[in-house]
């Protein structure tokens, strides 16, 4: 790559340059979902309380995720606005809104830290966590607690990184991060007989490496973010910047984490408690992911380019970037989402599964999955109104299909059919959720290019 990868976002081939930018971004997310999955596989071997323990990190994976929120609040905030600068040829905006992005993050780490280690045990069971497994949930969540610091600074400052077109560095942090967690969680868990904990303390460490990278990148001479004091003092208007636009991935990714408290509660409630459902339900989540993330990956691997191009006030390149980004998500969607419904029963192998809980997963997997084929519209057009400054349709997208949808579906199914109706509720919030951001989009995006064309002409005039 270039000396300045940014250059090659204004001119370089576009369909090389999806696979450049997208690829890395999609492995980057492939590999997070190895870093999670790992381990819930390794707790689900524990011998005599494997099932317990599952359920215990299914009921810490919405904590964990809507720690994940902040970090995007702030880095996929930060970053589409900081590389709109660049493409402006605004280097100083851009490196303070980088300096701001950092500061911001050290402060929300900070409180995050201290408020999961002193309520650890108050949140898993408030997030519906069944009796069997609350001791070992809330062990698992005082470790990561320790590490909050490292997991916020780590991703959200990556996000820097990957608007300067860098998308290989970036992919490096999270499989950096993962392969540690790889070697570590059955050292941990197993030789040292640390059990949840150890898997919790083997993610800290992973995480410590991974931000560790990540700071060493911006001291590169070829990076076009640096660490300046001066730049790191609050601004209000750069502040307001970054939490507009940030604010929509924050919800998007938060809303998970209420999500899966309405599925933890309602299948707590529907099954009367019984662990089973909620290991299910863990595994559907994992192969949900397994679905999303690399979609999510492509569309945010491109951001740099939209923001860089739509900044620049090249609409044709902006185009044909945005349609060549979604043939790919097509393919992806189609042969990922055709596979896990013809064979679930793949993921309970994945997790060693008790009979009891891979029965629950191959009947209700396809229900559960059967809208995922519409992420390919649902997170490649989040992302693009993201990358284009577009704060309020991105908000809009990203409270729809998880607030106004599958909430109220997830309460109503699960009365009107028991656990079945909360497996459906997710499959039909998807599909529906997929068609109305496909048309806001085509309403939105031609008024989106003509009010950046009239920008362009003022400023040219001016």
């Amino acid at each position: 790559m270039e000396k300045d990868a940014t250059k090659g976002l204004g001119s370089g081939k576009i369909w090389p340059l999806v696979f450049k930018l997208s690829l890395p971004a999609v492995a980057a997310q492939l590999i997070s979902f190895l870093y999670n999955a790992v381990d819930r596989m390794f707790v689900s071997s524990i011998e005599g309380c494997g099932m317990e323990a599952l359920a215990a990190l299914g009921i810490v994976l919405p904590i964990t995720i809507i720690l994940q929120a902040f970090a995007n609040l702030v880095g996929l905030g930060g970053s589409p606005r900081a590389s709109m600068k660049l493409g402006e040829g605004k280097k100083e905006e851009a490196n303070l809104l980088f300096n701001n992005s950092f500061s911001l993050l050290f402060v929300l780490s900070l409180i995050l830290s201290v408020s999961c280690f002193c309520s650890s045990r108050y949140l898993v069971s408030a997030f519906g966590c069944p009796e069997a497994s609350l001791d070992y949930a809330d062990s698992y969540l005082k470790v990561y607690s320790l590490g909050i610091v490292f997991v916020l600074l780590g991703q959200g400052l990556n996000s820097f990184v990957t608007a300067q077109g860098k998308s290989l560095l970036s992919m490096a942090t999270t499989l950096i991060g993962a392969v540690l967690n790889i070697g570590l969680d059955p050292l941990f868990i197993f030789v040292f007989k640390l059990g949840v904990q150890g898997a919790a303390l083997a993610t800290v460490l992973s995480q410590f490496v991974s931000f560790l990278w990540v700071i060493l990148l911006f001291f590169r001479k070829s990076s076009q973010f640096h660490f300046r004091f001066k730049d790191m003092v609050p601004r209000w208007s750069a502040l307001k910047s970054i939490l507009s636009l940030g604010l929509s991935p924050f919800i998007m990714t938060a809303t998970e984490c209420l999500i899966q408290i309405v599925f933890n509660v309602n299948l707590n409630w529907a099954s009367g408690g019984n662990k089973d459902y909620t290991a299910a339900l863990t595994i559907m989540l994992s192969a949900l992911q397994l679905i999303s993330l690399p979609l999510n990956g492509i569309g945010y691997g491109m951001q740099p380019f939209m923001s860089y191009n739509f900044g620049k006030g090249d609409s044709k390149r902006l185009k044909e970037g945005i349609k060549d980004t979604t043939i790919l998500a097509f393919a992806y969607a189609v042969v990922t989402w055709s596979i896990s419904l013809a064979f679930p029963e793949v993921y309970s192998l994945l997790f060693s599964a008790s009979e009891e809980v891979a029965e629950l997963v191959k009947t209700y997997a396809p229900f559960f999955l059967m809208g995922s084929i519409m992420f390919f519209v649902q997170m490649t057009l989040q992302n693009v109104n993201v990358a284009l400054g577009q704060a309020k349709s991105a908000l809009f997208l990203a409270v729809m299909r998880k607030i106004v949808i599958l909430i109220p579906l997830c309460f109503l199914f699960s009365h009107l059919w028991g656990c079945y109706g909360v497996y459906l509720s997710e499959g039909v919030a998807d599909a529906l959720a997929g068609g109305i951001t496909a048309v806001t989009f085509l309403i939105t995006f031609p008024k989106i290019l003509r009010r950046r064309e009239e920008e362009l002409k003022k400023e040219n005039k001016d």
